[in-house]
Formats: structure tokens, sequence, C-alpha cells
């Protein structure tokens, strides 16, 4: 009797399998007999080209790779959590660590946040935001630079490597000048900066802006039409507009595709709306595109460190911090025979002028100031793409929660797309062009 459901046909094509009692694992293996020559590889977290601690488990067969995933939290360190048991101010030296390679940017997405909660956007010094604005660029092509730099290196391209981190060792010089510190400066704080620019610093960013103009283009002759080069970079790491848009996907990866996504023109902060500057797209979608992208941002972060110190110029002795005393800190910095702290006029007005004062300096020491309840989020863009803080208060002295969505931790989504079907060499060109900082990914 024929089942009128389930009629019986005969199969013309395929291979046909007869599935009884066996064990299922038996019956898989018979349906992928080539599984015997697939190998599975750990590349990384030690592995030299990853750009960190990154863990990248590889299937391959032969030299292709099949499949591609990422092991992340090697570098976990809780900032975010710690940040909840701190106080508004001291929030900013934790994040400032995350990701290693663009701290000032970690610094400004929190404060700008923590600014919209407080009200006080609208109050910060011009010279602050322009102090904020030369930093963040500064910061960009250093950033931009170790990216060019170690992604060089893989390939075999030394000299990239030699002469990006000695570029980048300059800048370093500047936010040591600036800010004390080579990195993790919380410098950038609620209500403007730390500190004033010290004597002579403009004309060291103005040398070292006409210096870089002279040593960009060695970067463009070894590498742009280099035959090499290219063929390790062009075609490799493919991702095309859909697929960054997809996966949440921002910074020159995105940009490579043709599309001109840049929140300093889209959601402008820190007055980007009034410096003059491109947004740099390239139309190939791969690890060249990716590196041309970069390579024209340092051009055009140059064009707004001039203008940013220009504006400076002009700007002599006028204040880097919010008015509003119940939030400003530090109060005065000077330097004195024992090094740095607060300056003698405020020591005096504190401990012998004012009883008020002294009471005011320690509860904003000690317990800092209360932020309103309420939630922020003002992202900015990072050398990486979409850099943001979801800050939420509660209306205390510190956050109830701090959350970072690091361009990093996203773009490494692609990871799998860009690698699988290609070569065991071409990940490391990959992984580069997407330039992944661990400190980022899990913070």
């Amino acid at each position: 009797m024929s089942d009128a459901y389930a009629p019986s046909t005969d199969t013309t094509e395929g291979r046909v399998f007869t599935v009884g009692g066996q064990d299922w694992d038996q019956f898989t293996d018979e349906l992928n007999p080539d599984a015997t020559e697939r190998v599975v590889v750990n590349m990384g977290p030690q592995h030299p080209s990853t750009h960190g601690v990154l863990r990248l488990i590889l299937e391959l067969e032969g030299e292709t790779v099949t499949e591609a995933r990422c092991g992340i939290g090697y570098l976990h360190t809780g900032i975010e959590k710690n940040m909840e048991f701190r106080s508004w101010v001291q929030g900013v030296t934790f994040c400032t660590r995350m990701d290693y390679l663009s701290p000032f940017f970690n610094e400004a997405t929190y404060c700008l946040g923590v600014e919209r909660l407080l009200d006080i956007e609208d109050d910060i010094p011009e010279k602050a935001q322009v102090m904020r604005v030369l930093l963040m660029e500064l910061n960009r092509i250093s950033s931009h630079l170790v990216c060019i730099a170690t992604g060089g290196m893989e390939i075999g391209a030394l000299t990239v490597m030699t002469i990006g981190f000695r570029e980048r060792e300059l800048i370093l010089d500047l936010f040591e000048l600036i800010t004390g510190l080579r990195m993790n400066h919380a410098f950038i704080r609620p209500g403007g900066v730390a500190q004033d620019l010290p004597p002579g610093a403009l004309d060291e960013i103005r040398s070292f802006v006409a210096l870089m103009r002279k040593r960009l283009p060695e970067y463009a002759a070894l590498c742009n039409a280099n035959p090499i080069f290219k063929a390790r970079l062009e075609g490799v790491g493919h991702l095309d507009l859909e697929g960054c848009l997809a996966l949440g996907i921002s910074g020159p990866v995105l940009r490579s595709t043709g599309y001109a996504w840049d929140l300093r023109k889209t959601s402008p902060y820190c007055g980007y709306q009034d410096y003059d500057f491109d947004v740099i797209t390239w139309d190939t979608a791969d690890a060249y595109g990716r590196f041309r992208v970069r390579l024209a941002e340092m051009e055009e972060s140059l064009r707004i460190v001039e203008q940013a110190a220009t504006r400076l110029a002009g700007l002599e002795g006028a204040p880097v911090m919010v008015a509003d005393k119940k939030i400003a800190w530090p109060s005065q910095l000077a330097i004195g025979a024992d090094g740095m702290g607060n300056s003698l006029d405020h020591i005096r007005h504190i401990m012998g002028e004012s009883m008020e004062a002294l009471i005011h300096h320690f509860k904003l020491v000690t317990e800092g100031f209360r932020v309103p309840a309420g939630q922020a989020y003002v992202p900015v863009e990072s050398p990486r793409g979409e850099l943001g803080a979801h800050v939420v208060s509660n209306g205390g002295t510190r956050p109830y929660r701090v959350h970072f969505r690091d361009p990093s931790f996203t773009n490494l989504q692609a990871t799998s797309v860009m690698s699988e079907g290609g070569a065991v060499a071409d990940v490391i060109v990959a992984i580069a062009s997407i330039d992944p900082v661990m400190g980022g990914v899990d913070r």
C-alpha cells in the first residue's frame, strides 16, 4: 500500500545514506570523509602577529582557512566594574588604560557623557575644547602609525616599522610635554582639562607638523605602489559596505568601502564642526584600502592640529576648566620646589582665608561631586571607529554603571568573514587591517 503523503522516489543525484540504529558520530563521519585532512590550529594568544593577546582558532585544510574564530578575554582588567567604586573624576584614570594606543579618546567620550549629565556642555571653556581636539588628533596620528608600523613588520616591511615608531616617539614626546606622561594621561577631565599648555608647547607642535609633512610621503613612497606590498594587501580581507553595516563595523574598515561615515562630521563634538578637514574614503573594501585611508587620515589630522595650534595662540591665559568650583578639579596646579601640586595661592586661600573653601576642597577631593540621575551616550570617532561611553548615574558621587562601546571589540566580528577561504598568511594581513587593540576589546 503506498503512502499518499510520502511517495517513494528514486534518488538520481547526490550520495545516499541509510540511517539505521548506528551511532550518530559514525553517520556524521561518513558525511564528511575529508574531516581527517582538516586540522585546528591556535594562533595566539602568544603569537607576535595577532596584535596583543588575541587568540585565533583556525580550522585549516592544507593552507586554506575553512573556519576562523576569535578567542578573547586574555587581557580582561575589570575597568568598567572598577569605575563603579571610584568618583566621577577618578574614573578617567581607569578608562584611559583601555585602548592604550588612543587614551585621549577613551577619556574624551567618558567626560563628554559626564558633562551631558551635569548639563555643562555649553560651559566648557573654548581653550579646553581646542586642547582636546589637538590632543585627540595627535593621538590619531600616533595610533595610525602603530597600525601601519606593526602591519608592515608582520609582512616583512621592516623599514615601515622602524620609521613608524620613529615618528610615534615624537608624538609621545609632545604628550609628555603637555600632560607629563607618555600614555595613560588622565588629562581630559569632566569640565575641561587638567592644566594649561606649558611654555613653548605650541612651538614644539608647529615644528612637529612641519617635520611630519616631510616624512609622511616616505610611507607613500615605500608602500603605495610597492608590488610586493600590494600583492600582500590587495583583495585580502575583503568586506563590502553591506557586510560592514550588518556587523556594526566603523572606522577605516567602513570608510574603505567608500562610505564617508565619520562622527566628527556626522555628529560633531568638541567643536569639530569649526575645523576644515576632509573625510577620507577608498573604494576597494580590502586591506590595501584601509592602509590608504589611514595614511591619508594622518595628513588630515595634521591640518586639524595646525588649526588648533593657531586658535590656541589667540587664547593665551584663557581658562581650561569650567568655572563652577563645585565641579572643577584639579583646582589650581603649579610647579613648586617639590614638584607639581596645588598652587601656593590656592593653599593660602583654603588654609588661611576661608574655612568654607577648605571644607569644599576636602569634600571635592575625598567624595567628589554629585551627578544628576540619568544616562548619556556621546560617541567619538576614535582611530578604530565609533567609541562611546554609556554613562549611568543614580544621583551619587560615583557612576552607577559605565559601559564602553569599543570599536576594536565590534570590528573583530569581521575576522571570520575576512579570513575564511583565504590562506593562513592572509589572516595576519586581515587582522592587521582591522587594527584591534586588546585592551579595548577585553576592558
